[in-house]
């Protein structure tokens, strides 16, 4: 007998449905899916860190600071140039940036790379400016970079223009505020290139006492006592900035100078000799500080170059110059320093090589001879060096090479016509210098005579004519 069956009255029997299975067949295979491409790593893991955490503009600001406090002062520039990429519109990360730039410019020992280096700095407090146009201490550091952009021999023709800006610059900062003792330190320096002497010393002192704890201020308080020759006080405030910033090392070499200016002046033997090994131990000490900051700088060595050539000691001198040059193997400027010590110690030959790559630029080959006196070797990695252009830190360069070449002009090694040229730029550049001007005659002169008599006589063997009195 068939029996029908009971409904159902509390709860309906459930039925699979093909559509539910096959939903969760294609979710299950996703998720298997997924999980493997993570384990491959074609997918990262939601939530974990990031590799490399992104870093804050304080973060290369304080590293920036940091290392310009170090004496780094190139890493310096490297933080606060990221700094300004990540926050491209922090007006006091531009500012500090043009600031680090304008001091670096005192390492560098062309005028090529000065200049370019305090373009720079212009351009970045130029930015700096258009962000925050009514901030006093911007429109100090304009005013700094300027006055500093204003050397006649880096802008020319442009460097009144430039130093009528820097000081239109410093007054506007001292309007927006006129505490800014950075606006006055800055506005004392302009003051002094302005040859104010009286005016600046007066605003300089005004900075001293409002804030004696900035570097700023006790170096450019040294620069007004060095413009009216108190060597022995501008000594002691560079030294004071020492003390607030020890490890920058132009502030050693400006001590050191002005250790050196004072042996220069001096009319007593054992004083001089005394401020002479003075002026040494602080080069010695910018030397240490690069070698402990593994900073490659050729300019203590060059300084102590020159303290030792003032004292007649010119192989010494000339040691410390190629110790320059093994920092920096392409710098025309330095070879033709060595061309300068190598003639004061009466190696004319020998300052042929060395001046012609500061004139003309040199091939590798060439800076080989200069520097070690044969071709190199192995060990003896040569360089092509470029001319440096005619200038007033360059003339000396210029007619020493062609009194060289002229003096040491035969009939059978006649160097005139490369000594006609050089004598014919530094002319036609600075005739007007009565001191120049007599030396340029002295070598063209034995250019004619040697020119007149080849053909008859043997021509005698003249002595180059003696440079002018050097200042320290």
């Amino acid at each position: 007998m068939n029996v029908t069956p009971r409904r159902p009255l509390f709860h309906q029997r459930r039925r699979t449905s093909l559509y539910r299975v096959f939903v969760l067949v294609v979710l299950i295979l996703a998720a298997a899916w997924f999980a493997s491409q993570v384990d491959k790593g074609a997918i990262k893991r939601p939530f974990l860190p990031t590799p490399t955490p992104t870093r804050t503009v304080l973060s290369f600001a304080m590293e920036g600071e940091a290392s310009f406090a170090a004496g780094k002062l190139e890493e310096a520039i490297i933080a606060y140039q990221e700094a300004a990429r990540v926050d491209p519109t922090n007006a006091e990360v531009w500012a500090k940036l043009a600031r680090i730039q304008t001091y670096s410019s005192n390492l560098l020992t062309t005028d090529a790379q000065r200049k370019a280096r305090l373009q720079e700095a212009l351009d970045s407090i130029n930015k700096a400016v258009t962000l925050a146009p009514d901030d006093s201490t911007v429109h100090a550091m304009r005013a700094f970079v300027l006055d500093w952009n204003s050397n006649p021999i880096l802008s020319g023709d442009q460097s009144q223009s430039l130093l009528l800006e820097a000081e239109r610059e410093a007054l506007h900062a001292l309007q927006l505020d006129n505490q800014n003792v950075l606006a006055l330190a800055f506005y004392a320096e302009i003051l002094v290139d302005e040859q104010k002497w009286s005016q600046a010393e007066q605003v300089i002192l005004q900075a001293v006492q409002r804030d004696p704890s900035l570097m700023d201020v006790h170096r450019v308080y040294a620069y007004v006592l060095e413009s009216t020759m108190r060597y022995r006080e501008a000594i002691e405030e560079y030294q004071k900035a020492i003390e607030i910033t020890p490890n920058l090392t132009f502030l050693y070499i400006s001590v050191g100078a002005n250790y050196r200016r004072l042996a220069f002046d001096s009319t007593i033997k054992n004083e001089r000799d005394s401020l002479y090994e003075t002026a040494l131990e602080y080069f010695a000490k910018a030397a240490k500080l690069n070698k402990q900051l593994e900073i490659k700088d050729p300019i203590p060595y060059i300084a102590i170059a020159k303290t030792y050539s003032q004292q007649g000691d010119f192989f010494t001198a000339a040691l410390n110059i190629k110790k320059a040059l093994e920092f920096d193997p392409a710098n025309a400027d330095i070879y033709g320093q060595l061309g300068i010590i190598y003639f004061k110690s009466r190696n004319y030959e020998g300052s042929i090589p060395a001046f012609k790559c500061a004139v003309r630029g040199c091939t590798a080959d060439e800076s080989c001879q200069a520097r070690f006196s044969s071709d190199c070797s192995q060990d003896q990695i040569g360089v092509e060096v470029q001319a440096l252009d005619l200038s007033p830190n360059t003339v000396v360069y210029y007619y020493t090479y062609g009194s060289v070449l002229a003096a040491l002009s035969r009939p059978q090694q006649n160097y005139c016509p490369d000594a006609l040229t050089v004598l014919d730029q530094v002319r036609a550049a600075y005739g007007g210098d009565p001191t120049i001007a007599g030396i340029v005659d002295a070598g063209e002169q034995i250019c004619f005579s040697l020119a007149q008599s080849m053909a008859q006589t043997p021509t005698p063997y003249f002595t180059p004519t003696p440079l002018p009195t050097p200042r320290p």
